[in-house]
């Protein structure tokens, strides 16, 4: 496939072998701490800054654009970036590269934590980190607050329906934990319906003619696979890749429920554990779903419900890569998203509550207290506060202090 280009101006230089991708998306892949925001800095200082293959052009259109899809953001930058430089064997390889170190380095974290008899340090670290994970879920849902507010363009009933959107997703996250995909894809029929209708003006948004359709899907299959077995964990997977809207930390609701209080395969303070492997280590946050396949399924299971979950963003990028320009521009699936997005929001703010409540100990508090100062007061960042709180849980552990189940 020939490379792609978008904008005025063409890249300088010619675009790279895969064996060049394989390199450099596997370096990002290996180095990637920090999340989506650190991913995308490394990708325009590879791509645009220093390589030259793709113009500041067309990587700002490539950001606005899977900013509109569902599942992990920083993938899918990784598999478009691959795809305009290298064509469709470039977008397999250099989001292979980036997915995988981080997968197998989580997995292998996976069987240390989730192990029969973890030592006691192993726990009391797992327990520390898991402990700071609320505070990184408020501050996370507190970094899309004021942008998304500033994208509503109607300043009457765009914006209310904005805040209801926003409390509906973070009273399901808070409540309703398995049927939060459901409230978000509500959200954005929602408006995509009031959008429509005579008088309402749009406030922003996603998704096509037919979402109003969408919120009966994931309660049907849910149903069908309330007994657990592969089909659930598949199910888990799938709402994490391909029904997740709002960055990486949506995914804490669409998982916590099912793997914690319906399936058990985790206990709350593991569900914790794993939510801050997947901050603490390089690459895309959606790692955390291979924890929770191991804990289901072993290593089988960790293998499985990463392929479920990062399935859709290889196809979203491979069969509508080109149909980006379009999906841009139009205005139904810009007010899908203006419902869909502040639900997404709100419920990885809700993902706060169920987080906290699973601490069992009481230095967990106050870990939970001293990473809210790191991270609000200090302005601390994210990687260095998760360690630190694991640091602390280890000395916990060390010194004989309580640890949780």
């Amino acid at each position: 496939m020939a490379r792609q280009t978008a904008g005025d101006t063409a890249p300088d230089a010619s675009p790279p072998d895969l064996t060049t991708v394989l390199r450099e998306w596997g370096r990002i892949g290996c180095l990637g701490f920090g999340g989506p925001p650190a991913h995308i800095v490394l990708f325009r200082a590879l791509c645009v800054d220093r390589r030259r293959w793709l113009t500041a052009e067309d990587f700002e259109d490539a950001i606005a654009t899977t900013n509109l899809l569902p599942g992990p953001g920083s993938t899918q930058m990784a598999i478009f970036c691959g795809w305009r430089t290298a064509g469709v064997p470039g977008a397999i390889v250099g989001g292979l590269a980036f997915i995988v170190p981080g997968l197998v380095l989580i997995i292998a974290l996976a069987a240390l934590f989730l192990s029969a008899a973890p030592p006691a340090w192993v726990r009391g670290a797992g327990a520390g980190a898991g402990a700071a994970v609320a505070a990184v879920a408020v501050q996370a849902g507190g970094t899309l607050l004021t942008p998304g507010w500033a994208r509503v363009r109607d300043a009457g009933a765009a914006r209310a329906r904005w805040v209801l959107y926003l409390l509906a997703g973070g009273a399901a996250a808070a409540l309703a934990g398995p049927w939060t995909v459901v409230v978000l894809l509500g959200c954005g029929a929602a408006e995509l319906a009031l959008a429509g209708a005579p008088g309402v003006r749009p406030g922003g948004g996603s998704a096509g003619p037919r979402l109003h359709a969408w919120p009966v899907l994931p309660a049907v299959f849910a149903a069908a696979t309330a007994g657990g077995g592969l089909a659930a964990l598949a199910w888990v997977a799938f709402k994490v890749g391909a029904l997740s809207y709002g960055g990486g930390f949506v995914i804490i609701p669409l998982m916590q429920a099912d793997a914690v209080g319906h399936h058990h395969w985790l206990t709350g303070a593991q569900f914790t554990s794993g939510v801050a492997l997947g901050q603490v280590t390089p690459g895309p946050v959606v790692h955390t779903v291979a924890v929770v396949g191991y804990a289901a399924r072993g290593v089988a299971g960790a293998l499985l419900a990463a392929a479920v979950a990062f399935a859709p963003s290889f196809a979203f990028i491979l069969i509508g890569g080109a149909r980006f320009d379009r999906l841009r521009a139009d205005p139904r699936v810009r007010r899908f998203l203006a419902g869909a997005g502040p639900a997404a929001i709100g419920a990885i703010l809700g993902s706060a509550v169920p987080l906290a409540l699973a601490l069992a100990e009481w230095w967990q508090a106050a870990v939970l207290a001293a990473a809210a100062v790191a991270l609000f007061a200090l302005r601390r960042g994210v990687v260095s506060t998760l360690v630190l709180a694991g640091v602390t849980g280890a000395a916990v552990g060390l010194a004989g202090g309580p640890l949780p189940v």
